[in-house]
Order: C-alpha cells, then sequence, then structure tokens
C-alpha cells in the first residue's frame, strides 16, 4: 500500500512522515487551499446561499498540483487536518478540488479522516488503525460561519465608506469586540472618582512584634467603604482612637485549603500567557502551533480540560518521584468543562511527555517560556491541594465598641503551589498572605500610632489582551481559535491601539462603534452575537440546520442595512454635539467632526464659517518623562526625553521643551555615548530573534552591537524604499516623457494661438471682478 497523508503545515508533516515511515507520503496543505473570493455574489442569498470557492493564490495552487501528482501512485489518501472545525474544512476542499481535477482518481482512492490529539507515534498509529468520514455537520458549521461573516462584512462595509469614511470595515464578532474596549472608555470617561479614607492601628505585642490591623468597628457601628469621607472625619475618629487601651479579645485559627487550576484550554493559556510572559493572543498561538507541530504538547485549539489515562498516569508517576508521596492525591483530579459545545473526545493542552522536564528540550525562548507554562499547569493540576493556616486576630478597646482587625495566613503544606501558581487579573482580590505575631487571647497591646489614609475610587480598568479574551470567554462572542484573530484585526483596522499592555479605542473606532450601536444595535448586542455563536455550534453537533439558519439571519439583516443607507445622514455620524457657541460667528454651535487624523472641533456651519479650533493636542502629547536629558539642549536648557505616541500611533521619544526644541528619536534611549562618533545616547532596540541590542541614532552614524541584527533592520527597511523609488522614477519618468512631448505641440502654433486667446478671455471676467473686488 501506498498512501499520501494531507496536514496543514511543512512542520508537522515532516514529524509525522518521521513517525510513519516508508509507504507514507506526507505532504501540506498550507492551511486553506481554496476560499471565497474578495468580490461580490461570492455567497449568493437568492440561489439557496451557493457559495462559489476559488483557489486561494498561486501558491494555492501549486500545492493542489503536488497532491494531484503524489496521488497518481498512491492508492489511499488519508486527510490529517487539524480536528477542529477549520481543519475539518480544509480536508473537505482538499477533497472537492482532488475530485474536481480527476474525477476518475478520486474514484480508485481509499479516502479516510484521520484525527489525533498529539503527535506522537502510538497516537498516529491509532489514528490509522481507526480512521472514520468527513463530518459534514463540522463541515456546514465552518461554511456558515464563513457566509455569515463574508455577508456580514460585504453588506455592512460599504454603508461604513458611505456614512463614515472609505477604507473601513465592520466583522460579525470583531464589531461587538470593539463595542467592549469602546463603552469600557465611555465608562472610564464618566467615572467620577470619590473620596474615602481608611484607618489603620498599629500596635505592639509585649515581645514588641509589630501586629498591623484595620478599624472594622467604630463607636458600635460596622466600618463600611464610605463610612469616612473626608479628612475631617478621619482625623476626628483619629482622635478619638489614639488614647485608648487595646487587647486581645478573640482569635480564631482556621485550615483552608487551595486548590490546583485546571489544565489549559485555549482561552485559559492565552489569558495566562498575557498574564505571566506578556505575550499577545497571536503569539501565544503561533508559539503553541509550533510547540505542537514538533510534538511536544497537544492540540491548541480545545474547549476540554480532559487529560488520557495514559497521559493522567504518566504525570503521577513523574509526581510521585520528583516531589514525593505528600504531594500525590490519593485519586487522579478531575474536572468539569464550562463550554457546552466542549468535544470530551478530546484532551486539555499538556506536554505529549511529562518527562520532558522544562530545558530538556532545547527550544527556542518562545517555545521554551510556553513550553514551561503549561508543563508546570499540567503537573500541577494533578498534583494535593497546598494547605493554609488562616489567622484572625480581633482588638477591642475596653468599652469594646472599636474593633480593629488583622488577618493574615500561612502557608503549612505548599501542595501544587510548589510548582505553579495561577497569575491574576487587575480586579481579583489579593489573598492576605500576612504572616502575623503569636499572641493569646486576653494580650495587652501597645498603641504604636492610628494612622488614616486617603483613597478615591477607581474607574474600571482598560482591558488588557488576558481579560479581553476573558471576556470574550464570558460573554460567548466568538470562539477560543478565534479570540486572536478578532484582537489583531481590531489594531490592524486602527480601530484600537496597545500601549503599555491596555486597548484603547482611537477615534475612529468610537465613531464606527457609536454608528454600529446606534443604527445596528441588534447585531452588535452581546447576547444576540452571543446566540449567533450558540446557533453554529448546534450546527456543528448535527441539531440545526445550516442554511435555514442563514435564511433567518440575511432577511432582517439586508432590509435594515438599506434602508440605514437611505436613511442615515454622513453628519449625524461623524458629528458630535458639544453645547458650545462658535466664538467666531456667534451663531452655530460647535461640533467634534472626525477627520483624517482623528477628532477635531469646529463650527456646524460650515461653510459659511470656517472656524477650527486649535487642538493644542495636534503636538505630540505630553508623554511619560524618561528623565534622560535631551542629546539636543538637555546640558544647555534642560530638556529631557518624553515617550510619546505619534499621529500614526508609533512610539518615539521626544524633547519636553518641544517645540522650542526638535531633539527626537525613534528607538528607545539609553544614557551611554556612542563610542564611534560620540553622541551622547544610543536607541536600544529588542527584537524575538536577535534579543536586545543597540545603535547610533545619528543617521551619519552606522554603529551598532549587532551587525545582524541591524543588517536584518536595513533588509526590510529597503523592501519598502525599494517600492518608494520606483514610485519616484515612475513619477520621474513621467515628467521626462511630458517635457519630451512638449516640442511636438509647439508645431501647431495656430492652435496653440487659439488656446491662448481663448484662456485670455476666458480668464479676463476674472481679472475685472478681482479689479472691482479690490
Amino acid at each position: 500500500m501506498s498512501a499520501v497523508v494531507i496536514v496543514e503545515s511543512p512542520a508537522k508533516a515532516k514529524t509525522i512522515e518521521g513517525y510513519l515511515g516508508k509507504g507514507y507520503k506526507v505532504l501540506a496543505s498550507y492551511g486553506h487551499v481554496r476560499d471565497l473570493p474578495s468580490k461580490e455574489k461570492a455567497v449568493e442569498p437568492d440561489n439557496d446561499f451557493m457559495m462559489h470557492y476559488k483557489v486561494s493564490d498561486a501558491a494555492s495552487e501549486k500545492t493542489l498540483k503536488g497532491i494531484m501528482q503524489a496521488l497518481k501512485e498512491a492508492d489511499t489518501l488519508y486527510l490529517a487536518t487539524d480536528l477542529d472545525r477549520e481543519g475539518e474544512a480544509i480536508s473537505w476542499h482538499v477533497w472537492e478540488e482532488i475530485k474536481r481535477r480527476d474525477a476518475k482518481m478520486a474514484a480508485r482512492l481509499h479516502v479516510h479522516r484521520i484525527e489525533f490529539t498529539e503527535i506522537t507515534k502510538s497516537a498516529l498509529q491509532h489514528a490509522i488503525a481507526h480512521p472514520r468520514a468527513l463530518a459534514l455537520n463540522l463541515i456546514n458549521a465552518q461554511q456558515a460561519r464563513r457566509a455569515l461573516d463574508y455577508l456580514v462584512g460585504f453588506t455592512l462595509s460599504p454603508v461604513l465608506w458611505r456614512k463614515v469614511k472609505g477604507g473601513l470595515s465592520a466583522g460579525r464578532v470583531q464589531s461587538v469586540a470593539l463595542r467592549l474596549i469602546a463603552e469600557r472608555e465611555d465608562a472610564i470617561e464618566a467615572f467620577k472618582a470619590e473620596e474615602y479614607w481608611t484607618i489603620h492601628g498599629q500596635f505592639s505585642t509585649a515581645q514588641g512584634k509589630a501586629l498591623p490591623s484595620n478599624l472594622a468597628v467604630f463607636k458600635g457601628d460596622k466600618v463600611e467603604k464610605f463610612s469616612f469621607v473626608n479628612e475631617a472625619q478621619a482625623t476626628s475618629a483619629q482622635t478619638h482612637l489614639q488614647p485608648l487601651s487595646y487587647k486581645v479579645s478573640a482569635l480564631e485559627k482556621a485550615d483552608k485549603r487551595r486548590f490546583p487550576s485546571p489544565p489549559f484550554i485555549t482561552s485559559t493559556l492565552q489569558q495566562e500567557a498575557a498574564r505571566k510572559l506578556g505575550f499577545a493572543a497571536r503569539r501565544t498561538m503561533q508559539t503553541a502551533q509550533r510547540l505542537y507541530e514538533a510534538g511536544h504538547i497537544t492540540y491548541m485549539r480545545t474547549d476540554s480540560v480532559n487529560l488520557a489515562n495514559e497521559a493522567v498516569a504518566s504525570i503521577r508517576d513523574l509526581i510521585h518521584s520528583k516531589y514525593g508521596a505528600n504531594y500525590l492525591p490519593t485519586a487522579p483530579n478531575t474536572y468539569k468543562s464550562k463550554s457546552k459545545n466542549a468535544q470530551e473526545a478530546h484532551e486539555a493542552i499538556r506536554p505529549t511527555t511529562p518527562a520532558n522536564l522544562p530545558g530538556k528540550l532545547h527550544l527556542e525562548d518562545d517555545q521554551a517560556r510556553l513550553y514551561n507554562l503549561i508543563w508546570q499547569r499540567t503537573v500541577a493540576c494533578q498534583m494535593s491541594p497546598a494547605r493554609l493556616e488562616q489567622t484572625t486576630i480581633t482588638i477591642t478597646d475596653d468599652s469594646q465598641k472599636n474593633t480593629f482587625r488583622a488577618t493574615g495566613s500561612v502557608i503549612i503544606f505548599p501542595g501544587f503551589l510548589s510548582v505553579y501558581q495561577e497569575g491574576k487579573d487587575d480586579n481579583a482580590g489579593d489573598d492576605d498572605e500576612a504572616i502575623l505575631p503569636q499572641v493569646n487571647e486576653g494580650d495587652v497591646l501597645t498603641t504604636r500610632s492610628i494612622d488614616t489614609e486617603q483613597h478615591f475610587t477607581q474607574p474600571p480598568p482598560r482591558f488588557t489582551e488576558a481579560t479581553l479574551v476573558k471576556a470574550l470567554e464570558e460573554y460567548g462572542i466568538g470562539r477560543p481559535s478565534t479570540y486572536a484573530s478578532i484582537i489583531s484585526t481590531l489594531q490592524d483596522r486602527g480601530y484600537v491601539k496597545l500601549e503599555q499592555k491596555r486597548f484603547f479605542p482611537e477615534d475612529v473606532g468610537r465613531v464606527v462603534n457609536k454608528f454600529l450601536t446606534m443604527h445596528f444595535e441588534k447585531y452588535v448586542d452581546y447576547n444576540f452575537t452571543a446566540g449567533m455563536e450558540d446557533e453554529l455550534d448546534a450546527v456543528a453537533r448535527g441539531e440545526t440546520e445550516w442554511k435555514p439558519m442563514l435564511r433567518n439571519f440575511w432577511g432582517p439583516f439586508k432590509s435594515l442595512t438599506e434602508e440605514k443607507t437611505e436613511s442615515v445622514k454622513r453628519s449625524d455620524v461623524t458629528t458630535e454635539s458639544t453645547g458650545e457657541t462658535c466664538p467666531q460667528c456667534n451663531k452655530h454651535e460647535l461640533v467634534f467632526r472626525l477627520g483624517r487624523y482623528g477628532k477635531f472641533k469646529a463650527c456646524s456651519g460650515y461653510p459659511e464659517c470656517n472656524y477650527i479650533e486649535k487642538n493644542e493636542s495636534a503636538a505630540p502629547a505630553a508623554g511619560t518623562d524618561t528623565g534622560i536629558p535631551c542629546p539636543v539642549c538637555g546640558t544647555k536648557e534642560g530638556g529631557t526625553l518624553l515617550k510619546r505616541t505619534s499621529r500614526m500611533g508609533k512610539t518615539f521619544y521626544g524633547c519636553s521643551r518641544y517645540p522650542q526644541c526638535n531633539g527626537a528619536m525613534w528607538d528607545e534611549p539609553v544614557q551611554q555615548a556612542c563610542p564611534t562618533c560620540h553622541w551622547p545616547l544610543v536607541g536600544k532596540k529588542v527584537s524575538k530573534k536577535y534579543g536586545e541590542w543597540h545603535r547610533c541614532p545619528q543617521p551619519t552614524c552606522d554603529w551598532n552591537d549587532n551587525q545582524e541584527a541591524a543588517d536584518a533592520t536595513a533588509a526590510f527597511r529597503a523592501r519598502f524604499t525599494k517600492g518608494k523609488d520606483a514610485a519616484a522614477a515612475k513619477k520621474a519618468s513621467a515628467k521626462t516623457n511630458k517635457a519630451k512631448a512638449a516640442p511636438k505641440a509647439a508645431k501647431a502654433p495656430v492652435k496653440k494661438a487659439a488656446t491662448k486667446a481663448t484662456a485670455t478671455k476666458k480668464a479676463a471676467p476674472k481679472k475685472a471682478a478681482a479689479k472691482k473686488a479690490t
């Protein structure tokens, strides 16, 4: 028997071919070999949602020709793409193209779909021994998703071009994710901080040990967050509490257990990699893909927290040998998947061989860090819980009307914490791990001080990659396998920007969100979008037909789009009332408008009044002070470099005295003189491949401490410079050709004279009008 095996990537093909050996030819499809073309009528709703697929590009055509050539000498075809909907669809598209190109050859082939969650010899042998047919339900679910995304994009995007700005796009899921970010920004801007004060007692035990505590009861009343709302109230309480005598009135100790988190699924891996490694969702998935293709981890797109019995046994053996019997629970820990669509036959993300400890595999940096995270989480999930002793000390005065409390906990057995502890988001409550001194009930304490502390309530935090993924998952928007592309699309479209690991909506993103929420509220509603995902899941489970689902969506959506195209004015979308009167005409209202570089304030009476308010923020916004002297004026005028953002969203470092001083540089400044030209600063660059390196920011100096990295950067820039140079050369050539053609025109003096006379005649009234005006 000779067989051809189709997978997505060449790295995966190489690993699998090494395991299967002779008789098997493993080829890569390089992802989808065909897709819907970017033109109208690729999906025809009026023709029962007929979808017209086309081979993606020349590279895909070459791939298909290679597959067809290999199949001429084969009798069996194994479709071994990934085991999710997208992978199922890739296999289907490959098979459909084979049948279309050579029906006779397709008829003689034995075609099998195989699936595996890890790339190991035993897993591959099991998959080949237990093949199945293509799953039409999964294929139809993917087709329905693709059709929905196409129809929404191709129908709604032109409305944005007409009503907001050319070149914009709307997406079924991306628009809802944009709404999350924009509404969070609205909440931050609308937030009004409230002042409150807390009171803390600093006591000493008889042995002189410090015992910090917080006021819990004041004059018989429980202390709430806003019990003290200004300094006067806090100071009054402080004055009342300071002279009193205090003792330990109660001592409570309780054992507490903390259990490990489940093994990773796609969404939790993205969240934790963002928290602990600073990885964007796309970077996490790309790195995990490489680990999977190399056979180091199981499949990374999964909703299941299950682990195979063989894997659990292997992990438990490792825990027993490496950490000891105390760290091994009597029975394996089991977890239940939250997703109702999770395929329990699939596994969580885990190392294929747990005995491969971090550092043993000699991986490149990103892969090593992510593998370490996955290994730790997987091993920890099968370990014993941590045991903590939580202590609460109650401190009261003689009247027992004023009470302070001190809370702390001590780890008495680390359990899984010796391997792994989950990261936390902004609003996650911190466990009080303070270590308290030894005291007994009735002990008299010495009052060191009663302190007051001012606080202000904080607005909701902007989303990080981790918290945005968590929110998308909680709302049921998209699916874990799509989160990375959703986030990337919002950034690529210029709708949001990521600064200091926080998402900020751009002006154009806020205008697009305003338009969609005002006029297409149903289709950017969180519950509606989640409901659509549930319907797609139902198609994948075979519970719903996909075309009726599309019909139910398309009819109302098309009608609304047509109605809004006619009824909504562009000015309704791109202008925003301020309630201010124009200072120039004293007649019309000032409004915010959306321009090429963002929002600006102008008179609504344009063109009658052309007033535009000077926008101080049009100059580079004040940024974070680096404290590094400006290399141009720092020694004389005291300017420092500020970290700023350009109008195009790119970070740069500019002088704090701008516009008096134009000192600026793109690279992060390092206070170190260039060894070649002695410029007072060098720039720091950081790349995944070359790590940290430095170069001189002066254009006339080519010093750097990593020539390979500098050459790669120069080559990258040259790709774009070359295009610009070519365009400039083409423009210059056109001018030259025009100049060469000029003498030919001179051969027709009569025509030229007539033209000149006509021009003079046409110009005469304008000159007269100008004279009259003067």
